[in-house]
């Protein structure tokens, strides 16, 4: 842990050195390709471990989702493995009430919506506009299926509505960037769920880095050009998360890999006068947290109820908390905390962040997906996943290994093109 801690403050201290040796190009496409050395089979491993890794962060938090450290531990003990949830359906939450251990919320379907996005596309290159139409055809796809629900029966047009309301704020964004309409963009995006920063492109990113593996700086710039619903630096959040999802996908990966894939600044956020970078400052707030931290306690004792590094941790997140949970700085600070904390153990940050609450199926979805690629499939842990899977696919109809099927085989033959 004391090398990772070394590693990631000569990246801060470097990054002002060598900011401008990173190319800078105008067509994305043109960034090369890279050898991952992974094999098809490693290569589905990784896609696969990408996108269960995420499900489990997420059905792991879906219990709790929001919910004060207090009450998680009043209802649920320290949560340390998949649990049933007792909760309503709602858009952005579980569509079925009340479901079992392993159930997910919209994280898992965004992963399942971006994967459907993929397949359509030449990967060398993705087209913004297309993300936005897809996306928009989805939502109109769920109006017209509210349109056709025979009869007044409210579970079938509560069903319907829960689908249509989950794009809603998105469709509103995606119509007039698909028509052009400029200033009814910038007018969308600034209602955007309020006008909060809200965590959009997060939510998807992950799999767009699972797509360039070994490549953090094309996974960065394609992440980028899809990030169109996030507001200011939440861009830079996003494409950074794809960015630690690619390198963790190379060959032999360490955590160092992981933290070197943070350098990458090809839109020049290091050089905002007066501001800076704010993801760089985020960094160094959770290495800071981890640091001191880590001087609490043995290492054996850090992930148990009682630690006084895991509450000191706890405690910073704390001070450090926006006005509301799904804030894209917040999340990635709780994001990037965890993984440097539990020493990019895969169990461990989903422990971390579930039991520090907030939007916590977000965080374990986000850390799941990039920790999920990184460590692939064949080592996340052999109960959740194989939980998540059937609950995915017997309860939700989203086939997870279906799609790191038809998504392996799509990378591998833009690859030979």
């Amino acid at each position: 842990m004391r090398k990772i801690y070394v590693l990631a403050c000569c990246i801060i201290l470097s990054f002002s050195c060598n900011r401008n040796k990173i190319e800078r190009v105008s067509e994305e496409n043109k960034l090369p390709v890279i050898d991952s050395g992974l094999s098809p089979e490693e290569l589905e491993d990784k896609i696969l471990g990408m996108l269960v890794g995420s499900a489990i962060g997420d059905a792991m938090g879906a219990p709790t989702e929001m919910w004060s450290r207090t009450d998680i531990d009043l209802q649920y003990g320290f949560v340390e493995t998949l649990d049933s949830m007792v909760r309503e359906a709602s858009p952005e939450g579980i569509w079925i009430p009340n479901l079992p251990a392993g159930g997910t919320t919209d994280d898992t379907r965004w992963k399942e919506l971006t994967v459907d996005y993929l397949l359509s596309q030449d990967i060398s290159s993705l087209k913004t506009k297309d993300f936005a139409q897809f996306i928009f055809d989805r939502y109109s796809s769920y109006v017209n299926e509210l349109k056709l629900t025979e009869g007044v029966d409210p579970s079938a047009i509560e069903k319907a509505t829960l689908k249509l309301t989950w794009l809603q704020e998105w469709a509103k964004v995606s119509q007039p960037y698909i028509s052009g309409n400029l200033d009814g963009y910038a007018d969308s995006l600034s209602r955007f769920y309020g006008g909060e920063m809200v965590c959009a492109g997060l939510l998807y990113s992950p799999t767009i880095g699972a797509i360039y593996p070994a490549n953090p700086e094309k996974a960065y710039a394609e992440a980028y050009k899809l990030s169109i619903y996030d507001i200011g630096y939440a861009r830079d959040l996003s494409s950074l998360a794809a960015s630690m999802t690619a390198a963790g996908m190379k060959k032999d990966a360490t955590p160092d890999d992981i933290l070197s894939a943070l350098r990458i600044d090809p839109r020049g956020y290091y050089e905002s006068r007066l501001v800076g970078r704010t993801a760089q400052k985020i960094l160094i707030d959770a290495l800071l947290i981890q640091k001191k931290s880590m001087e609490l306690d043995s290492s054996s004792n850090r992930l148990t109820p009682k630690s006084k590094a895991l509450q000191f941790a706890f405690e910073e997140l704390d001070s450090k908390q926006q006005d509301m949970p799904f804030h894209a700085g917040e999340i990635y600070l709780q994001v990037l905390t965890a993984m440097l904390y539990a020493d990019f153990d895969f169990q461990g940050t989903m422990v971390f962040l579930v039991n520090y609450g907030r939007d916590n199926d977000t965080t374990a979805a986000v850390a799941g997906g990039i920790l999920g690629a990184y460590v692939g499939f064949q080592k996340l842990p052999e109960i959740s996943k194989n939980k998540v899977i059937q609950v995915s696919n017997e309860q939700l109809g989203i086939d997870l290994k279906e799609l790191a099927k038809n998504l392996t085989s799509h990378v591998l033959k833009n690859k030979k093109s």
